[in-house]
């Protein structure tokens, strides 16, 4: 309870027996003066017939400075963390509007829409792709020349063998080259346009037109 003090001499003598006032700010841990308060009563309070050995107390200030240098350290990396995080976000902003490159081979597509993207080519010849509608048929073959083995764009316009424009919906490019027995599947990578970036704990996750979110790390390239 905190002191009142008045004129009067009978509440002057009855102030001796109040409540100390008290701080409501405490600190969260303790300090280097803190402990070097303690050690100094623990070395007065000791017991003559059974000192602290110089070892010991070497060993206690070698533990106290451990634990302040970790301290340091969290906090240098909380610090760190934070900085890496803006600099992400700035980033980020830098990335919406522009077309990624995606490890993926199927692709949401509205009426009509074209899709691009790259086959990853093991030799030179000729690459065979094949786009399949949602239920499983072939709706367009195409062809593609591989120079040797990398990546080899490739194009398509949205329509079937005939020219009429594809009815919205989900489709997938299957490449292969060779033939018969020598017939060989190929990676293919598809590109899309970047609508926003998310940052969740993980990193960040590209929001992608047609293919929804993914990680930056199946990202092969941003344009």
């Amino acid at each position: 309870m905190s002191t009142i003090t008045t004129g009067n001499t009978s509440d002057s003598t009855y102030a001796q027996y109040a409540f100390p006032e008290t701080s409501n700010t405490r600190a969260d841990g303790m300090g280097q003066a803190d402990f070097l308060r303690l050690m100094t009563e623990q070395m007065k309070n000791q017991d003559p017939l059974n000192p602290l050995k110089g070892a010991e107390f070497l060993g206690q200030l070698a533990q106290f400075s451990t634990v302040q240098g970790i301290e340091n350290m969290q906090q240098a990396m909380n610090a760190m963390a934070s900085v890496m995080e803006n600099d992400q976000s700035l980033r980020a902003a830098t990335l919406v509007g522009r077309d990624a490159l995606v490890e993926v081979d199927s692709v949401s597509l509205g009426a009509g829409a074209g899709a691009s993207g790259e086959i990853v080519a093991t030799r030179a010849g000729t690459i065979q792709l094949e786009v399949v509608g949602a239920g499983g048929q072939v709706v367009r073959k195409l062809s593609v020349e591989a120079s040797g083995s990398g990546p080899v764009p490739f194009g398509w316009d949205g329509k079937d063998a005939d020219g009429n424009p594809l009815a919205a919906g989900t489709y997938t490019f299957r490449a292969s080259t060779g033939s018969g027995e020598q017939s060989e599947a190929l990676a293919v990578r598809m590109a899309a346009r970047i609508d926003s970036v998310s940052i969740e704990p993980q990193g960040l996750v590209l929001n992608l037109a047609g293919l929804g979110s993914v990680p930056l790390s199946t990202v092969r390239r941003i344009g």
